[in-house]
């Protein structure tokens, strides 16, 4: 083997083994690494859906429950507080209403136990139970701020829904003064063609008694003449005054 063959070998080998390192060291990160992967992953597939339960989670970001309390919401807490809900033992204390969407904060005096829900249309949706008071608030907080969040389509398409209703009442008030006006158009119309009818018939009615007047002078002014022609024969045979 020659120099340069010798030299190729050696840098092929030094490849190899720094490929062997690295891929170790790659595949430990990748197992330290696997948990925050799948969460992100997770998450980013959670924020592609288009549902309300996705929409919490993205107005939540900021805000991370327990293990625990995450495990709640899955497991029994909402029944149990459906069934409480209608009794004595269960308080209200706070309440957050933005649309639909509401959140409570309910205290369980007996079993010194917080009740923190999130709810659409008086139906639970996510239900926490903690015995730590400043955690309940804490959750509560965050529930409320997602019913903002949550409720802000909602607002929007009733003030829309409002505003077009609105402006169909004045589109609908706008064409029954249109036809409104039209209709005293039409009748303007028709009595302005009833005159111009009549102006037109007496006008001819006024020239034929113009002709006939004229004529009548003239039958007139004949008479006379005649009754003067026949007073002067009449006459004529007498003797003078």
């Amino acid at each position: 083997m020659d120099q340069k063959s010798k030299v190729r070998h050696i840098a092929l080998s030094a490849c190899i083994v720094f490929g062997a390192v690295h891929g170790a060291a790659y595949a430990q990160a990748s197992e330290e690494n696997g948990a925050v992967v799948a969460t992100t992953a997770a998450t980013a597939v959670a924020a592609q859906t288009p549902t309300a339960a996705a929409s919490a989670t993205s107005a939540s970001q900021t805000f991370v429950l327990t293990p625990d309390e995450a495990k709640q919401s899955a497991t029994g807490n909402v029944a149990e507080l459906q069934q409480m809900i209608h009794g004595s033992d269960i308080a209200e204390l706070r309440t957050t209403y933005n649309g639909s969407y509401g959140a409570s904060l309910l205290f369980n005096a007996k079993a010194m136990t917080y009740y923190v829900a999130l709810f659409q249309q008086k139906n639970f949706w996510r239900v926490i139970k903690t015995q730590d008071d400043a955690r309940a608030e804490q959750i509560y907080r965050d529930f409320a701020r997602q019913t903002a969040q949550l409720s802000d389509v909602e607002i929007r398409r009733t003030r829309l829904e409002a505003q077009k209703a609105y402006t169909d009442r004045l589109v609908a008030l706008s064409q029954e003064r249109a036809n409104r006006l039209q209709a005293d158009l039409n009748v303007a119309h028709e009595q302005q063609t009833i005159v111009n009818s009549m102006q037109q018939q007496t006008r001819a009615e006024a020239a034929s008694l113009a002709q006939q007047k004229a004529q009548a002078q003239e039958q007139l002014r004949a008479a006379q003449r005649q009754v003067r022609d026949l007073q002067r024969q009449l006459e004529s045979g007498l003797p003078a005054h």
